[in-house]
């Protein structure tokens, strides 16, 4: 009779250990699924169907010719008309404060609601910044904003300030969680595109996604991401 009592309440233990395991583990942490989920820069229609994210680092020179040749043209086209919404991401690779430290400006412009003009000019001046640190590099980007007519002591304050750091430092990491290995990388409709391309590719992307049509063509010019 003991020995019965005692075997049920064993089993009882166990299934009430196995019930508080079920309920009291740790939950897993699920892995990003939106790139465009707490974006701080997104411009375009917020309805739209199609949603691009772009992954840009301000010293690959592949960016520098999304930014200043094919943008543009996806801006007037598909951005202006609704048709498309647009997100920008950071993606400094490793050792790249300089990089870092430009996404950083680029959030101190968008405070000023000229992030893409602000975004456009790095990647002009590139050549002019590139080998810049330290105060000499503030300076730039600060005389950089006055440019497109922003205070340049006040922008200046905002970079001294260090407030965007985390910011510029978050897409990097949702960068590296996305499995991106280079840029510019893109986004659209949870499909994977790495490299800058032509406009016309661009257009043939852009329309079979605002079809609901998934395009084959995920390949382009990148600069791989460094340790």
């Amino acid at each position: 009779m003991q020995r019965t009592l005692f075997v049920v309440v064993a089993v009882l233990a166990i299934a009430i250990a196995a019930v508080l395991f079920v309920f009291l583990r740790p939950k897993p942490t699920a892995g990003p699924t939106d790139a465009a989920a707490g974006a701080r820069f997104v411009i375009g229609n917020p309805e739209a169907k199609v949603t691009v994210v772009d992954f840009s680092n301000y010293l690959c020179s592949h960016c520098r010719d999304h930014a200043n040749e094919v943008f543009p043209l996806i801006k007037r086209d598909y951005i202006d008309t609704g048709k498309i919404r647009y997100v920008f991401r950071d993606f400094p690779f490793g050792g790249q404060e300089n990089v870092i430290r430009a996404g950083e400006a680029a959030a101190c412009a968008a405070d000023n609601n000229l992030y893409v003009e602000y975004h456009e000019a790095l990647f002009r001046a590139q050549m002019q910044w590139a080998g810049l640190s330290g105060d000499a590099l503030d300076n730039y980007f600060a005389d950089l904003a006055g440019q497109i007519g922003i205070a340049p002591a006040t922008f200046l304050q905002c970079l001294k300030s260090g407030s965007k750091r985390a910011g510029v430092l978050a897409d990097q990491k949702l960068a590296t969680d996305l499995g991106l290995t280079g840029t510019p990388s893109f986004i659209v409709n949870g499909e994977k595109y790495t490299g800058q391309r032509p406009y016309d590719s661009w257009r043939e992307i852009l329309d079979k996604a605002l079809a609901g049509q998934p395009s084959s063509d995920q390949g382009g010019s990148s600069s791989p991401a460094k340790p």
